[in-house]
């Protein structure tokens, strides 16, 4: 190859072009230049474009393509499109090419008449996405169906009203009392008492200062006191609760400084009955008679729940009966939060003036009589009905058949169920009759046993012949189940050295009180022992 001369180099540069050499090298070549020598440092030109304007200069970069979301083959779109090719392609194949000469562009479409066969295919391609498609749902409805078929009860629950049962709060008011068991109201007699209270607040606070009290004043006094709805209702609980409490009358011209009711119309005023004070003088409900007035009421709501347990008791198999002054608890089956609500007293209702006007109001009057045939079809059905021999007529009762008794007693002895029976019934009896402070000793007499093994484990670790009260106290309240205070623990003691004065010891010096145990007695038994204790206090 032969070489080139510089002065060839200096031939190719434009006349007058002062740029130095190292710009030009920098410089991008232009497919119009010739291009440099093989010894030349420049940056080697791209090839030129092909001639004529058919086909456009490939991108320097090539993009990404992504599938379309619907070119899943799981649709049934895409599986007709796969079961038979698309007509348009093949319109589209088979158009002609462009001339040389000009640019390809997409072909705009054309309204053309489509052919016979293409209305074919078409067809049998929607018939076939048609049975794809419900062959998919016809797939997909059997798992749901498998799952809905053998779980007939939960859709029977699911269909049950949630809305009618009650919260759980007040389902189960009594379990959840602090303190010892004992006669606990249910929780809407509860809320009834109070209801009393406050309203024997508010009457007495408009008594007091010698002002007319109705029920809007009172309702408003005590729904904010309450934060509860207070209606005519729960007035006529507290009237059958406690009917010498009040005196309601319906009245007029009561002053009522509101623009939504007016002075004419009647209103429920409530008059609190207290007794004639000597003298004359008009008596006030002060704070003692307030108490007083609250402990009767309280006191109606407890009779009110002894009737009814009275009646369950006697509804068991075999009937009990609990004199009501020696009863300190409920029996342990009766659920007192199921106890019915408190039928409501009618109370006194505004007089009813009818006045007839109009002619048209008489003839709407005398339409809604009852006409005369009708009476007298009505007369007849009731003669009817109290005829003996009429098939209308209730029958004689049947005898109510005898409780059969349960599968699982099948064999057992009619005389040992009896004796069971009469020893559950006495063992309940006693407990509804038990004392708190009977009750309390027992709660004692049952921790004995776990206490006893606790005490002989801090004799033990301890490593002494005896301990101090204060010591062993501190001691076992770390390390006993129970929440239990020094001076509970104390008493605790206290039982276990009266009950078991051969195991355990107390000793007084000086303003000291020291324990002593004999470690060497076998555990098992003193735990039996104190065991059996429980068990015959808790049968007395």
């Amino acid at each position: 190859m032969a070489q080139s001369r510089v002065t060839d180099f200096f031939a190719c540069r434009r006349p007058g072009s002062a740029a130095p050499r190292v710009k030009a090298a920098c410089r991008t070549p232009s497919p119009a230049r010739p291009a440099p020598g093989p010894g030349s440092s420049r940056k080697r030109a791209r090839p030129p474009a092909a001639s004529g304007g058919e086909q456009p200069a490939p991108p320097a970069r090539r993009r990404l393509r992504l599938r379309d979301v619907d070119s899943c083959p799981s649709s049934p779109a895409t599986l007709s499109s796969l079961a038979c090719p698309s007509p348009v392609k093949k319109i589209k194949k088979t158009s002609a090419p462009a001339p040389a000469g000009q640019l390809s562009l997409p072909a705009a479409p054309q309204d053309k008449v489509p052919s016979k066969d293409t209305l074919s295919e078409l067809q049998v391609c929607l018939q076939r996405a048609r049975e794809l498609g419900t062959r998919v749902q016809a797939l997909r409805a059997r798992p749901q169906e498998g799952a809905e078929e053998p779980s007939p009860p939960e859709a029977n629950l699911q269909e049950q009203p949630c809305g009618q049962k009650t919260p759980a709060y007040q389902r189960f008011h009594a379990l959840a009392q602090p303190g010892p068991p004992g006669l606990v109201l249910p929780y809407k007699y509860q809320v009834l008492a109070e209801m009393f209270r406050s309203m024997d607040t508010i009457v007495g606070m408009l008594h007091n200062r010698s002002e007319t009290a109705t029920f809007a004043k009172v309702k408003g006094g005590v729904q904010d006191m309450m934060r509860k709805r207070f209606e005519e209702r729960n007035v006529g609980q507290i009237k059958t609760v406690y009917p010498m409490s009040y005196c309601f009358r319906q009245e007029r011209n009561v002053p009522t400084f509101k623009d939504s009711v007016k002075k004419s119309d009647y209103q429920l005023t409530i008059e609190p009955l207290l007794g004639q004070e000597p003298g004359g003088a008009v008596p006030q409900l002060t704070a003692s008679r307030l108490l007083q007035r609250r402990q009767v009421f309280s006191q109606n709501l407890v009779n009110r729940v002894k009737e009814h347990h009275k009646a369950f008791l006697a509804s068991l198999t075999p009937p009990m009966a609990v004199p009501e002054d020696q009863l300190t608890r409920w029996h342990p089956r009766f659920n007192v939060d199921e106890v019915p609500d408190i039928e409501p007293a009618e109370l006194p209702q505004p007089p009813t003036t009818e006045q007839l006007t109009s002619a048209q109001e008489v003839l709407a009057r005398a339409r809604s009589l009852m006409s005369p045939r009708m009476e007298k079809a009505l007369c007849h059905a009731a003669l009817c009905a109290a005829e003996p021999g009429s098939p209308g007529s209730p029958g004689p009762a049947l005898p109510a058949s005898p409780a059969s008794p349960p599968s699982a007693l099948k064999g057992v002895p009619q005389a040992l169920l009896e004796r069971i029976r009469a020893k559950e019934a006495q063992k309940q009896l006693a407990q509804m009759t038990r004392c708190p402070e009977h009750e309390l000793r027992l709660q004692r007499l049952q921790r004995l046993p776990e206490l006893a093994r606790v005490l002989r484990g801090v004799f033990v670790s301890e490593r002494k012949p005896a301990l101090t009260m204060e010591v062993a106290c501190t001691r076992m309240v770390g390390s006993c189940r129970a929440a239990l205070s020094l001076g509970e623990m104390e008493r605790h003691l206290l039982l276990l050295s009266e009950l078991l004065p051969d195991w355990l010891s107390l000793h007084r010096i000086r303003t000291s009180t020291y324990i002593k145990l004999d470690k060497a007695a076998n555990l098992a038994s003193i735990t039996a022992r104190l065991a059996h204790q429980a068990h015959t206090e808790e049968g007395q």
